[in-house]
């Protein structure tokens, strides 16, 4: 099983925010630690499945999408092939090709089937193709899901085991780990996209704290409200 880190990013972006945001929401509703891990639990498996599947899905559909213009320009060279040669022949022409240059790139572009094929379909449509097998991107996002998901959770799990109630103290090792883990996360991302790690791994942080932050105080809120 090949893992995609994009795919694997997204995941463990999502994960993170998403469970850090129901601990920060039930803590600051006052709630019992049990509640905390069941809750985050549930949200990691539900949601870490859910996006798995949607990603599976539109990654399916972009294959689909892709073979299907893939064939339509096999059809339109297959048949129309002065047609989409003028296309070529204006493509580069926009490009500054011109004169004997230009009429040399549309030969050697049009002389292979595949490259011509190729270059209609990166030029004209936009489009480009991968092999990137929708089930690795699936499974790819829900690990980081669950993987980077589950930090917000532990120190709750570790008080839980030894038996001691001390949700202020786990929730302040929670922010901790999670803030590290976003911040971890966010330097992957900007070394994938090759952008500054210490700037993307900060925005990643940003996101994610102001997630928290609202899911507290709508707890929080809640909580007063009730009570």
């Amino acid at each position: 099983m090949k893992i995609h880190f994009d795919d694997f990013i997204y995941g463990s972006i999502d994960g993170a925010v998403t469970t850090f945001a129901i601990v920060a929401g039930v803590m600051g509703a006052s709630l019992p630690s049990a509640i905390i891990l069941i809750l985050g639990f549930a949200n990691l498996f539900a949601d870490g499945v859910a996006m798995a599947a949607a990603n599976y899905q539109a990654s399916k559909a972009r294959n689909e999408f892709i073979q299907m213009k893939r064939k339509q320009e096999e059809w339109e060279i297959d048949n129309l092939g002065e047609q989409e040669r003028e296309e070529i022949r204006n493509i580069y022409r926009e490009k500054g090709f011109k004169d004997e240059l230009l009429e040399d790139v549309v030969r050697i572009i049009t002389s292979k089937r595949k490259v011509w094929i190729d270059t209609m379909m990166k030029e004209e449509l936009g489009l480009i193709e991968d092999e990137k097998d929708p089930m690795h991107s699936s499974v790819s996002t829900f690990v980081g899901f669950n993987l980077v998901g589950l930090i917000p959770l532990i120190p709750f799990m570790v008080f839980m085991i030894i038996g001691i109630e001390l949700n202020g103290e786990a929730f302040v090792y929670s922010i901790a780990g999670v803030c590290a883990a976003f911040f971890l996360v966010g330097m992957i991302k900007g070394i994938i996209v090759k952008k500054s790690i210490i700037r993307s791994g900060i925005y990643t942080l940003i996101i994610g704290s102001v997630a928290a932050i609202v899911a507290y105080i709508v707890g929080y809120g809640l909580n007063s409200l009730i009570h």
